[in-house]
């Protein structure tokens, strides 16, 4: 390696056959690295794919399942318990908040 002449500060190589060679050999195994990390790589996102594919399954399941007991539930329930749950549920009286001490006889809870 030597100074570029034109002194623009970059360095010229000067390569002869041997070293080019050398420098395509470099080239390849930089490449067979990289095709290697991207195999391991989409091998990987493959597998946490199916992962993934295999949780959301048991998830809609899961929901189905819920849903239906929600349904049975709800055919159940007397109407009073029906209005005593949707009460809870309004934007008005979050549910954290829903049934607590009655009101003291003076306006203010106990």
């Amino acid at each position: 390696a030597g100074w570029n002449p034109e002194g623009n500060g970059s360095l010229c190589f000067c390569l002869d056959s041997a070293s080019g060679a050398s420098v395509v050999a470099i080239d390849n195994k930089i490449e067979q690295a990289m095709d290697l990390v991207k195999n391991h790589l989409m091998y990987a996102v493959r597998e946490e794919v199916e992962i993934l594919k295999e949780q959301i399954r048991e998830l809609v399941e899961k929901n189905s399942q819920l849903e239906r007991e929600n349904t049975l539930l709800k055919t159940l329930a007397s109407p009073e318990q029906l209005e005593k749950f949707q009460s809870r549920l309004s934007p008005e009286e979050p549910a954290a908040e829903s049934p607590q001490a009655p009101e003291a006889p003076g306006g203010s809870a106990v």
